[in-house]
């Protein structure tokens, strides 16, 4: 069974993107996040969910 929720390393593996950038969408606001106290978790759909929202379509031209 997989976890409900994932820590910062995970969901950064998870996007393939540095810790960094996790910390920062955070502090922006840009995805849903859990706290436990100090303590940040994600969602898997909510991660999928802001990738969706950044999704940028191909092109024709």
């Amino acid at each position: 069974m997989s976890p409900r929720v994932i820590g910062v390393e995970d969901a950064a593996a998870y996007l393939s993107v540095p810790i960094r950038f996790i910390r920062r969408i955070v502090h922006e606001k840009h995805v849903r996040y859990y706290k436990f106290g100090r303590y940040v978790c994600f969602s898997k759909v909510d991660l999928g969910a802001f990738l969706d929202a950044n999704r940028i379509e191909a092109g024709r031209g």
